[in-house]
């Protein structure tokens, strides 16, 4: 990357097409085919050389790159997570009457409000069956066009809506997708089936040619990502946390020399506590670790020597809401990198390995703010303690200071994702993290 705003272009356009994990992997992957990576599928048997860059993934939506150097300086890591909070469509979700609403499940820990009177589109994967060959398939699924919208119940209607409105997940918030008085499709797989031929006509020449068997698909925004502020100071989008981490430590990756190993690592379902195959608390990273070290001697003491950054975003001190935030921690947008930090583990920093961040911060001059939530108050974790529990290896919390997280739209430091890629680039490219 040359410049910051070249960096945020490419970020806002990844933004914009990874409404999914499974489109996010898609995008990274395929940005990694473009810079040489070479794809490992897990179920192959794997031949890795010396000095060449791989990568494989899981489920679809979870990925690890990595570059084959020698381990004997450890691996330096990056780990992000390809979810974010979202409305997922339920199994049999058709709720008909003069409307057709799909029912909906929600994921993460979702703000729900800014839900309401949104242009909503959707996508995620679909599974369906080729009707010709009996075969079942995957496929990609973005209906990119707004399809639905979640009307706010009228002030007239809600006298308290402004000073105690509360939203029953279960009856307030499926979608409308179309009037039903005229003789409509009621069928959701009959409307998948549609769609998936419209955007692949290479399927069938009829809807009879294939069956959509199941999916899992989340409703989006379609408003899309954009720099705004009067000094356009700001990013505001869907999915920063935590795909601006994601899209951060890949760059990183790719604009790096090569010389020093160095692994970034993406996994699904942080958002409901990674417990997944694809999730950080599976096994992926460590299956990976042991193909590329087999020996259990020599994978110790990489690890040992090896540092993981778990980039996920840190919340920032809300102006309106100052009294939310220890005074002395509140990381304040466009300033910086923000090291994580929670006596209680639920975050993995410690003393050495945020001392080795602050070191990387000043090579690559970068300011680093920290934070600590108030102690009267619970706090969030992230992939970070789950990892050095799994995998052993020293690891920090770190993260740009976001507005509104958990919303259907969040807001970053235009100045912040530069800021932390530099500081991973820098990273990847450190052949010594020795702390005497």
């Amino acid at each position: 990357m040359k410049n910051q705003d070249s960096f945020n272009d490419q970020l806002l356009a990844f933004l914009k097409a990874s409404p999914s994990p499974f489109h996010a992997v898609q995008q990274m992957a395929q940005r990694l085919d473009e810079a040489g990576f070479k794809f490992l599928p897990e179920q192959d048997n794997w031949s890795i050389e010396a000095g060449e860059r791989y990568y494989t993934t899981r489920n679809g939506s979870s990925l690890i790159a990595f570059t084959s150097t020698e381990f004997n300086r450890g691996i330096r890591m990056v780990g992000a997570h390809t979810d974010s909070p979202c409305l997922m469509v339920k199994p049999q979700p058709e709720k008909t009457k003069d409307y057709l609403q799909v029912g909906v499940e929600v994921y993460g820990g979702a703000l729900l409000n800014p839900w309401f009177d949104r242009d909503l589109s959707l996508a995620g994967r679909v599974i369906y069956r080729d009707e010709a060959s009996g075969q079942l398939k995957q496929s990609l699924l973005d209906f990119t066009r707004a399809i639905a919208t979640i009307p706010s119940l009228a002030i007239h209607l809600d006298r308290e809506a402004n000073s105690n409105r509360t939203v029953n997940p279960q009856t307030d918030i499926p979608p409308i997708l179309c009037s039903l008085h005229e003789q409509r499709t009621q069928d959701f797989r009959e409307l998948l089936v549609v769609e998936l031929l419209a955007q692949n006509p290479q399927l069938a020449k009829s809807a009879d040619a294939i069956s959509v068997l199941d999916y899992e698909l989340c409703f989006y925004d379609t408003q899309p990502p954009a720099i705004i502020g009067l000094h356009k100071d700001f990013i505001a989008s869907a999915r920063l946390d935590n795909l601006l981490s994601c899209f951060t430590g890949l760059q990183a990756l790719l604009a790096a020399d090569g010389q020093q190993a160095s692994l970034l690592v993406c996994t699904d379902h942080e958002e409901v506590g990674s417990a997944s195959a694809c999730g950080a608390q599976g096994p992926m990273l460590a299956s990976v670790l042991e193909r590329l070290l087999p020996d259990v001697g020599e994978r110790t003491r990489c690890i040992a020597r090896s540092l993981m950054v778990s980039a996920d975003n840190a919340h920032g001190i809300h102006p309106n809401y100052p009294s939310k935030h220890d005074a002395n921690h509140g990381p304040l947008l466009n300033a910086g990198p923000v090291i994580k930090i929670n006596a209680n583990q639920r975050y993995a920093t410690n003393s050495v390995t945020a001392a080795l961040f602050r070191n990387l911060c000043a090579q690559a001059d970068v300011p680093v703010q920290s934070f600590v939530t108030r102690t009267d108050l619970g706090c969030g974790s992230t992939i970070g303690p789950i990892t050095a529990s799994e995998i052993g290896v020293p690891t920090l919390d770190v993260g740009v200071p976001t507005f509104a997280m958990h919303s259907i739209r969040e807001l970053a430091g235009s100045h912040d994702a530069w800021s932390l890629y530099k500081v991973l680039r820098t990273l990847y490219e450190q052949s010594d993290l020795t702390c005497a």
